[in-house]
């Protein structure tokens, strides 16, 4: 009979699949629950609340009221299961939410919000490529002073070390060729904000780098429906068994 192949493909399929095919099988295609993660969780928290600080008229955008839509974003998510299933104590929900706090009085160190020019915000964008739905959620699409796209992604855990920089550009690789197919224009750059440092990794899509991503979706896509019809899903064993979430299966 075969698996049910997922539906489309995502930035963090790719990686999932490429990182355990089982664990991909369990969360993706079974869809097995997760318990909720306190980093994940916060990362949810602050996206959300620089979505809010980025919908105001650009003089509204301080960290003042930033930290109005953190408090916004905590209420209105309150009771989201990624929130309300966190097994917390009261200082480490104290340290949680001042936590959330100290990234997005960060993120004020890297650029300067109000000379933003955002023209989608949390942007869903789909695209048909042979047999594959390519699916992904912007973070922030915007214009620079020449007109011209740029992707951004927050992100809310450590810098990536040296050697693993390039696999973490693959999500906003993979908006570019969004961005191409959907909208017919190429960024002009993608960038990650990460707001734990603060620092910003750069880069700059070519016809070849978008081209390379396009070889990359179909072949994960046609190893995902590989393994699918064969049912090959195996485990990649190490040492982050341990914290799987998927380890009691």
């Amino acid at each position: 009979m075969g698996l049910t192949l997922p539906g489309s493909l995502s930035p963090s399929k790719i990686t999932s699949f490429k990182s355990c095919a089982l664990a991909f099988r369990f969360s993706v295609i079974d869809q097995l629950p997760e318990a909720p993660s306190p980093a994940a969780s916060k990362g949810t928290l602050v996206h959300r609340c620089l979505q809010l600080l980025m919908s105001r008229p650009p003089e509204q955008r301080s960290i003042e009221n930033a930290l109005e839509d953190l408090d916004s974003a905590r209420i209105e998510l309150a009771e989201h299961p990624e929130f309300a299933l966190l097994e917390l104590t009261e200082d480490q929900w104290f340290e949680f939410h001042a936590s959330a706090a100290t990234l997005v009085r960060r993120y004020f160190e890297m650029e300067d919000p109000a000379s933003i020019r955002p023209i989608g915000l949390e942007l869903m964008l789909t695209a048909q490529l042979g047999r594959v739905t390519l699916r992904g959620i912007i973070d922030r699409l915007e214009l620079d002073d020449d007109g011209e796209l740029v992707v951004t992604d927050y992100k809310t855990g450590a810098v990536p070390a040296a050697q693993y920089e390039q696999s973490r550009l693959l999500g906003v690789h993979f908006y570019a060729l969004l961005c191409e197919q959907v909208l017919g224009r190429r960024p002009s750059r993608v960038q990650l904000l990460y707001l734990s440092a603060p620092e910003t990794i750069v880069n700059v899509p070519t016809q070849q780098s978008v081209q390379g991503m396009e070889r990359k979706a179909i072949a994960a896509w046609a190893a995902i429906e590989r393994a699918c019809a064969e049912e090959a899903v195996r485990p990649t064993k190490g040492p982050l068994c341990n914290w799987c979430s998927f380890k009691p299966y």
